[in-house]
């Protein structure tokens, strides 16, 4: 993760044997794909916070929850992100099973502007500090349930409790 005046930077590895991705409609329900979704709480002070997923297609979904889901929060999925850039490579070939594939990358730089819509998220100082977490869905070949790893352990089985996210600190 990086950042500047303009933008929030984050890239991700992930590793994946057999590249799988069919989503291509934005503002799809991305982790019915193998994906990658960052988490973002910015000190405002009230309990909203956003989400943004995206597939090996670079297909994503940007939504903005004003609470979390069990406590009666909906996805807000008209929030987009203004400005935003993504790119995703491909190490190996996507929807073909027959070969071995190492993964995907991809590469994120959200603008702190796309934010205001929502909340009023000032753009950070050295020594903000922001709660954030990371997740990664991936569904394997007859594996009826999908498998969720997260950047910061949680103790729980649900994302949406940003009291339990990891820390960014700005430096």
């Amino acid at each position: 993760m990086l950042w500047d005046d303009n933008y929030l930077y984050i890239g991700a590895e992930m590793e994946e044997p057999d590249l799988k991705a069919k989503l291509t409609e934005h503002d799809s329900v991305i982790f019915h794909d193998n994906d990658f979704e960052v988490f973002l709480k910015p000190p405002t002070g009230t309990p909203g916070y956003f989400e943004f997923e995206i597939n090996a297609l670079n297909t994503s979904w940007d939504l903005f929850l004003s609470k979390p889901y069990l406590d009666g929060g909906k996805a807000d999925n008209s929030w987009d992100i203004p400005g935003l850039k993504t790119a995703v490579a491909l190490q190996g070939s996507l929807n073909d099973s027959s070969d071995k594939d190492r993964g995907w990358t991809v590469e994120i730089a959200i603008p702190w502007a796309a934010f205001q819509s929502r909340l009023p998220v000032a753009k950070p100082v050295s020594g903000t500090e922001w709660r954030v977490n990371f997740s990664r869905v991936e569904w394997k070949a007859g594996q009826p349930k999908e498998d969720n790893w997260v950047w910061s352990p949680q103790g729980v089985v649900n994302m949406h409790v940003p009291e339990k996210w990891g820390y960014l600190r700005f430096r």
